[in-house]
């Protein structure tokens, strides 16, 4: 795979990418019964969709209420009524389990030099959250969130906020990694060099913007810059 040029900033985006975000169901999945599975991927799916309706509308909330209204939609489309259960399952979301390839990869670009940062549709405090829980502070120069433009990803805003904060002026400098095929899209439309991670066997979004390389996990990435 060739080599990404001149990059001086890796950022991450957090959700299915750093972090698994169907731990939750999985760790519940006595108490919530077959469906599990089924029900968090609709979670999920609901959950982007509210972000970017929000931003269509101009209608904004943060990422915790969006992932509250995505999980009451989903249990609701399956029937599942047990009281606590959805405080529980939003508590496990703040502590979400980081992927197994995440840390060695972290540690092999930051010692090539590069500039880390998340840049997330989380709001702060779940982004605090999640990277505390994961052991994952000295490993991030930056952490963040959308909220600071008040749209979600993938708006060209939110690019450039993270491009502000690096201070870089030269979009191709940063390699944006994605586990998600509109993100990954979103970002290389930007300018960014963009790598996405195969985590879940999906074919690109036919949506403007192609990644500069497919990795299959991110044990790959630091080869790349």
């Amino acid at each position: 795979m060739e080599r990404l040029q001149g990059i001086r900033a890796c950022v991450f985006d957090a959700y299915g990418t750093l972090f698994d975000v169907h731990a939750p169901m999985r760790k519940l999945s006595v108490e919530i019964g077959e469906k599990a599975d089924e029900i968090s991927k609709l979670w999920r799916q609901k959950q982007l969709e509210y972000s970017w309706l929000r931003s269509l509308t101009g209608v904004h909330a943060d990422f915790w209420h969006v992932t509250g209204d995505a999980l009451d939609y989903a249990l609701a489309q399956y029937g599942v009524e047990e009281p606590g259960l959805k405080d529980e399952i939003m508590s496990l979301y703040l502590k979400l389990e980081a992927y197994p390839d995440v840390v060695a990869a972290l540690e092999a670009v930051k010692s090539k030099g590069k500039l880390t940062a998340i840049l997330s549709n989380g709001s702060p405090a779940m982004l605090d959250s999640a990277v505390r829980h994961a052991g994952l502070e000295k490993l991030f120069n930056m952490v963040l969130s959308v909220e600071d433009v008040g749209i979600y990803k993938p708006s060209r805003r939110v690019y450039r906020h993270a491009m502000q904060k690096l201070q870089i002026h030269d979009a191709p400098s940063v390699c944006f990694v994605s586990a998600n095929t509109w993100d990954a899209q979103g970002a290389a439309q930007f300018g960014f060099q963009s790598v996405r991670v195969d985590r879940f066997g999906l074919k690109d979004d036919r949506i403007p913007g192609k990644p500069a390389a497919l990795i299959k996990d991110l044990s790959e990435l630091p080869g790349l810059v």
